[in-house]
């Protein structure tokens, strides 16, 4: 009987198209399915109540699918290295295999586990590896439209070429497991784990994707796929969202709405890679002539921003979501960080850590990269002079009120002509509709117009100082 390998799982709670999990199946008569409860992570600042408890209700999820094929998941606490070092003097395992991850604390762990284990990194949690994709010239792309083609023209992945979930995945009955953490008493928006995320896809190919080109940036995320989550923790595989995608998109009726989330889903993966090649982005601008803006330090105003009392109503509706579900769609993600960044002028790295406390797919990469563009930090051809108008984003992504009426209560009966606008209402129809603006509903924190002004002041002020003298 051959030694055991340990599958240590990570970002990939999932049997099915999982590169690791069947590496490991190939070279093994038993497999050793280990979840480590890094305590570096579960404590962090960044990892919210919401996140710890979609991760905790998918590793469930996962154990159960293992006890269904004569398995079970063995959870460990500590320090990843001391961990698996213990487990694999318990069991004679031969080796650790794992899919990589790419965030720069994940490359600097495994540098250490390679270092003393014999680990080998199977896959990705990406369809191409970020290495893989470059320029001509060998170098990474800081631009996304011709990375955009760059990865279109590498070979996709076919339906046929997704192995299925393995029939079976033996462990030793000797070897000890803790129990799995009890979730958090948080609300989630989406049912965690492997089966759920596939209904998730399998309901949004056949309901949405026809019509997700036009509906996507509806604030409400009515018209998004809300997988995110299930990417995050390799619930669903990313290879697993193209290839549904890619054939949808054979069809004429569905090939438009494909297009446009193929395109999303790789917006994912050139953060993914833009993070990979420039590991200092969660702390600091890709331009760096921008990191002499001088934000501003208004602890009052960011709190307004976090609770939702910023007086403009999508900006609030965004924020009381993202608290109480741990999601949003991608819009209203981008309404509220241009208002914190461009009409506060406060400095993007206090949204991007609220944002991935709070958020189910809280994901260096994607945050970062989120957070940059709409500062105009970032790797964008169109810098710093984007701001959002959040009255005419609402009018435009939210035009019936919907989305403001179910997160901003008190705003349930002002008419229509000043939902996003509501401190223009006569003070008469205030009293009317019982929603007096600086009472019952905050006055805006700033005139959005003047407050634009000094943003794009403050960013041409910084460009102006980096530029070299003569």
């Amino acid at each position: 009987m051959s030694a055991p390998i340990i599958w240590w799982v990570r970002r990939d709670l999932r049997l099915a198209d999982n590169p690791a999990l069947a590496a490991a199946l190939a070279r093994a008569d038993a497999v050793l399915p280990c979840f480590v409860v890094d305590p570096r992570l579960t404590r962090s600042p960044l990892v919210g109540a919401q996140r710890l408890g979609f991760l905790w209700g998918g590793l469930r999820a996962l154990d159960a699918a293992l006890r269904a094929r004569g398995g079970r998941l063995i959870v460990r606490t500590g320090e990843p290295l001391a961990v698996l070092t213990r487990l694999r003097a318990e069991t004679g395992a031969a080796a650790i295999v794992a899919e990589p991850d790419f965030s720069p604390y994940a490359r600097a762990r495994d540098r250490r586990v390679a270092a003393a284990l014999p680990l080998e990194l199977v896959g990705a949690p990406v369809v191409h590896h970020p290495a893989a994709v470059r320029t001509a010239a060998g170098a990474p792309f800081t631009v996304f439209t011709p990375f955009y083609r760059a990865w279109r023209a590498r070979p996709a992945p076919s339906p046929t070429a997704l192995p299925a979930a393995p029939r079976r995945v033996p462990v030793p009955a000797t070897v000890a497991s803790e129990p799995l953490p009890e979730p958090p008493a948080a609300s989630l928006p989406l049912v965690p784990g492997e089966e759920a995320a596939q209904r998730q896809l399998a309901a949004f190919v056949r309901d949405g994707l026809a019509r997700y080109a036009e509906a996507r940036d509806r604030l409400d995320g009515g018209g998004s796929a809300r997988v995110s989550p299930y990417l995050r923790f390799g619930m669903l595989s990313a290879r697993q969202a193209v290839t549904a995608a890619l054939a949808a998109s054979e069809e004429p009726a569905y090939r438009r709405g494909a297009e446009a989330w193929v395109r999303e889903l790789a917006w994912r993966e050139f953060y993914v890679g833009v993070l990979y090649h420039f590991p200092h982005l969660p702390t600091a601008p890709f331009h760096p002539e921008y990191a002499a803006v001088r934000w501003r330090d208004a602890p009052d105003e960011l709190a307004a921003w976090q609770e939702g009392r910023t007086g403009y109503p999508a900006v609030d509706a965004a924020m009381r979501q993202l608290r109480a579900e741990g999601w949003l769609a991608n819009r209203a993600r981008l309404v509220a960080a241009s208002f914190l960044v461009k009409d506060l002028l406060l400095d993007w790295r206090q949204g991007e850590r609220w944002f991935r406390h709070h958020l189910l797919d809280g994901d260096p990469a994607a945050n970062v990269g989120n957070w940059q563009w709409v500062a105009g930090v970032g790797t964008d051809a169109a810098p710093y002079f984007r701001v959002f108008n959040p009255v005419l984003q609402g009018r435009k992504f939210d035009p019936d009120g919907t989305y403001v009426r179910r997160w901003v209560p008190e705003l349930a009966r002002v008419p229509p002509a000043y939902l996003h606008a509501p401190w223009e209402m006569p003070r008469e129809l205030q009293a009317q509709v019982g929603c007096r603006i600086g009472r019952d509903y905050p006055a805006p924190l700033v005139d959005h117009e003047v407050a634009r002004r000094r943003a794009l002041a403050a960013f041409e002020r910084a460009r102006a100082a980096a530029e070299p003298r003569g």
